[in-house]
């Protein structure tokens, strides 16, 4: 599995579990009953077609909006079906169900938010970059997990393009990029695609200096997501743990200091203009 990031923790895509798989077939049976294929069946669950057929291959958590919109679309005794079919789901424990939650979350988001001081955030890691993280990554992989988790990492970052109203915003440290992680074409390679990822236009790249007297980062990486109803999920993970935070409260206080790590990190604009130097300088 791969984690949101690809540092070391085991918390990004899941292997499908007999389960999801189960409940995705379900859905499937109960989609072709009523006649509707996914790109007609996604709407009227206010849902992607593409995180439809992620559900339906097992790939998915099922949110729980979706059992109760499906309830209008599918009838009531379709409902009664896909219910019971979700009480038979086993997440995995820990890290898998924290991330599976938290995928569900990403892919749905208005707006996500994301501060990484240990590695480039997953959606902005080039094919290079994830190779390099993935050959580091201890106890070993397989060779067929590690193509896995390369393929869906990449896979991933198509929400960037796939969701032009959705607004992300990214804070690293620049120290990520003087470290030179895998030697100066990996780093070469890292920095023309976040010039190229930087130039989308629901994309917003800042920069935090090495000299920074005034940091409000200093409590780690965190990530932030609006949902639909306009309500703030947080997500943090580190070596082999990983929490989703719904409080409220703990949302908010996140919130706040990215808002602050925002105003002490380098614009976009300045930001744009630091990777270029720092890409001739390589």
């Amino acid at each position: 599995m791969a984690s949101d990031n690809g540092g070391g923790g085991q918390c990004g895509e899941p292997e499908s579990s007999d389960s999801l798989k189960t409940f995705g077939a379900v859905l499937k049976a109960l989609r072709d009953e009523a006649h509707l294929t996914q790109e007609q069946f996604a709407p009227r669950v206010q849902y992607s077609a593409a995180y439809i057929a992620k559900i339906e291959q097992g790939k998915r958590f099922p949110p729980r909006d979706l059992l109760e919109r499906s309830e209008e679309v599918l009838g009531a005794t379709a409902a009664r079906v896909l219910a019971a079919a979700a009480k038979s789901l086993t997440r995995k424990v820990g890290l898998a169900s924290w991330f599976l939650q938290w995928a569900a979350v990403e892919e749905n988001a208005v707006s996500l938010l994301s501060y990484e001081s240990s590695v480039i955030p997953g959606l902005l890691q080039p094919e290079s970059y994830i190779r390099a993280l993935f050959d580091r990554r201890l106890p070993p992989l397989t060779e067929e997990q590690f193509e896995h988790q390369v393929v869906a990492r990449l896979e991933r970052q198509r929400l960037l393009e796939e969701r032009p109203n959705t607004t992300f915003s990214f804070i690293i440290e620049q120290a990520l990029l003087e470290r030179r992680m895998a030697g100066v074409e990996v780093t070469r390679t890292l920095i023309d695609h976040l010039l190229a990822v930087g130039r989308l236009r629901n994309v917003e790249i800042q920069v935090m200096q090495l000299l920074q007297e005034d940091h409000s980062g200093f409590e780690g990486p965190l990530s932030l997501a609006e949902t639909t109803e306009n309500r703030w999920v947080g997500y943090v993970e580190a070596h082999d743990s990983s929490m989703l935070i719904t409080d409220p409260k703990a949302a908010s206080a996140m919130l706040q200091r990215y808002g602050k790590m925002r105003s002490q990190a380098l614009s976009h604009q300045a930001t744009t203009s630091l990777l270029e130097q720092m890409r001739g300088a390589l």
